[in-house]
């Protein structure tokens, strides 16, 4: 069984070039540790690119220029192997914030000159020495709401910049016993088996409970917010969203994996579904949507605790219609 501490020391390698960087030579940094044809899939309006050139010119570079003193905030960081393909491929998990001085506009979004934070996940898939595929998730509108220009209207939840684990124990720098990463996942995939379902037949808190700790923390995207224990986490997110919609396609994930008591997945799309009901705002639809989602758990016994959660907010309202940057710069005059 592997430790995972190769992998894991090239991806901090990539955090460190990244971190040395300039605009200017963002591309040779990326590409240090990057494999040729690196598949990186990027939160709307980025989608998916090839190669470090590419990710640069799409990502980086802007927002290296944009951001004064960037810096890497990590609070979660592990590794392991994917269930989705038979474990056989190595992935590692990085979750945090970016954080810098706001101080050029970046997809139109005003600059602040203060101080901010963006709310980041990524998952690297690691093979013969390179990063050969990447997850980069951004919470862009947790970043337009600091910036005094919110999307969305009242979210059903708090959003908050969000802190790391409540035990202060989420960088497994080191190897960690084999038998905790199986629990992990074997528990996210039970909640995953219940909740993938939405016709278990039990009320929504008594399901809940099957998985989760009664003083759960669920660290939702902008546009719904945190939600803490789990009756206000089945009022305030859970329960509306399952009015809000149906058909809801089973689960997909491009990778689950856990170490520790640390896991979590990615899926592009994690699933679809209709918005019958309304949502954040929007009026019902007939209209199929897609949800990008990541998902990164904190287990502690035999219950989840804590969840950080990353839903593609710019790609959802895109495939009802709705391009929220573009609204954003038609206001901003860009």
């Amino acid at each position: 069984m592997t430790d995972f501490q190769a992998e894991k020391a090239l991806v901090a390698a990539h955090h460190a070039a990244l971190a040395a960087a300039t605009p200017g030579d963002t591309a040779a940094a990326l590409a240090r540790h990057t494999h040729p044809d690196w598949h990186w899939r990027g939160m709307c309006p980025f989608d998916e690119r090839t190669g470090a050139e590419a990710v640069a010119e799409a990502f980086w570079t802007p927002l290296l220029t944009s951001f004064t003193s960037l810096q890497r905030r990590e609070d979660i960081f592990f590794a392991g192997l994917n269930e989705i393909d038979g474990f056989t491929g190595t992935w590692v998990v990085s979750m945090g914030h970016l954080m810098g001085l706001f101080d050029a506009p970046w997809l139109g979004i005003r600059p602040t000159h203060k101080l901010a934070m963006l709310r980041y996940a990524e998952f690297h898939r690691v093979a013969e020495g390179r990063i050969v595929e990447t997850a980069q998730f951004v919470d862009i509108p947790h970043l337009m709401t600091q910036a005094g220009q919110n999307p969305f209207g009242p979210a059903t939840a708090q959003h908050l910049v969000q802190p790391g684990p409540r035990t202060h124990d989420g960088l497994l720098r080191d190897p960690q016993p084999p038998g905790e990463g199986a629990a992990t996942l074997a528990l996210i995939k039970a909640m995953i088996a219940d909740l993938g379902t939405w016709d278990l037949g039990l009320p929504l808190e008594e399901e809940l409970r099957r998985t989760w700790a009664e003083d759960m923390l669920w660290w939702g995207p902008e546009g719904i917010g945190a939600t803490y224990t789990i009756p206000r986490y089945a009022a305030q997110h859970s329960g509306p969203f399952r009015a809000g919609f149906t058909d809801r396609a089973r689960t997909g994930h491009l990778a689950r994996l856990a170490e520790g008591s640390y896991g979590g997945f990615f899926g592009w799309p994690n699933f679809t579904a209709r918005p019958t009901g309304g949502f954040m705002g929007l009026p019902a639809s007939d209209r199929p949507a897609e949800f990008r989602v990541v998902d990164i758990y904190r287990r502690e016994g035999d219950r989840l605790a804590e969840n950080w959660v990353f839903i593609d907010m710019l790609h959802f309202f895109r495939s009802q219609g709705v391009d929220l940057l573009a609204r954003l710069n038609r206001i901003n005059g860009a």
